[in-house]
């Protein structure tokens, strides 16, 4: 029985509001793992933090959505999301 394995998107979001020192990071790196997503997450200077992911379009709006509520401590006030071209990581990394 072979298995069709869904075509790979990728999509980068800028999230906004209290998103850093709050375990943010961590928080998407779980949450991308769990859903076997490859790709990153880091800070950025202005105080966002910038995902990329990579993956079946189901898993990447699974990712979409926890980045809207986020972990615990944030206050997420924004997210935009942009469709991106396909680049290969090994799993997914905090930087």
């Amino acid at each position: 029985m072979g298995r069709t394995t869904d075509p790979v998107s990728a999509r980068r979001w800028l999230v906004s509001g209290r998103v850093q020192g709050v375990g943010f990071r961590l928080f998407v790196r779980e949450k991308a793992t769990a859903l076997k997503l490859g790709g990153f997450v880091r800070n950025l200077e202005d105080g966002r933090v910038e995902v990329y992911a990579t993956g079946p379009e189901t898993k990447l709006n699974d990712l979409a959505a926890a980045l809207h509520v986020g972990p615990r401590m944030a206050d997420v006030r924004g997210v935009d999301e942009h469709e991106e071209s396909v680049k290969h990581f090994p799993g997914f990394i905090a930087r």
